[in-house]
């Protein structure tokens, strides 16, 4: 049985505008985060609101972010204060008959909580394994792990997924009547969506490798999922 807490379980985290696009399923939450690359980190610095981008990955209700140890950012993400963090996928823009109307279609998921510093060693390479997996699937076996120097110079958050919300819009404008053409409008204005995707390009080998060196699968073999 699935036991999993739903989205939005606090007053904060509720969504209120646009909430017939509000989605409940976790696991809306968990396919906007996964496909991913880059998110937001939103927190206080200084008294003064600071958000900035930055790679994450997820290993089940925990999201996992990492950076400098001299990193203001992470310092203060680690005090206890609250944060948020976000991930957007532009899917399409969205033209309309009115300016009013014009939108976008996108998933967005918006992160509420208290980063926790990852202090436990096993812990903290999990951590480092999930991100290095997101960004780059393959490599954490493939590649030199992180030594001591490197570690200690690396702080790892963690941030429980419990307080989530997920909202996502698919779909033509939606226009007023008013603004429909009858049948046989000899100049209507033109309304509908267009697509926005994300592609990989063709590897491209770093200088220093040895001629002929090939790109392996785990490089090649790589698409990103389609807009959901």
């Amino acid at each position: 049985m699935d036991t999993a807490p739903p989205l939005s379980p606090t007053d904060r985290s509720t969504v209120r505008r646009g909430a017939k696009r509000a989605r409940t399923d976790r696991a809306d939450l968990h396919a906007v985060l996964d496909a991913g690359l880059v998110g937001h980190l939103g927190v206080v610095l200084d008294g003064a609101p600071v958000v900035l981008p930055t790679g994450y990955g997820r290993r089940d209700d925990t999201l996992y972010l990492h950076g400098s140890t001299g990193a203001a950012t992470l310092r203060a993400a680690a005090t206890g204060g609250p944060v948020c963090f976000t991930v957007t996928h532009l899917d399409g823009v969205v033209y309309a008959r009115s300016a009013f109307h014009h939108s976008v279609n996108y998933r967005c998921a918006v992160v509420h909580g208290t980063a926790r510093t990852v202090e436990d060693p096993q812990e903290k390479l999990l951590g480092l394994e999930t991100l290095t997996e997101h960004l780059a699937p393959g490599s954490w076996t493939a590649t030199r792990p992180p030594d001591r120097r490197e570690l200690a110079a690396t702080v790892v958050l963690a941030l429980d997924l419990t307080e989530a919300s997920v909202k996502i819009r698919t779909g033509p404008p939606g226009d007023d009547e008013r603004d429909v053409p009858a049948a046989g409008d000899p100049d209507p204005v033109w309304a509908g969506v267009l697509p926005i995707s994300t592609v990989l390009g063709e590897p491209q080998p770093c200088p220093l490798l040895p001629p002929g060196t090939a790109a392996p699968s785990r490089v090649t073999g790589r698409v990103l999922s389609p807009p959901g």
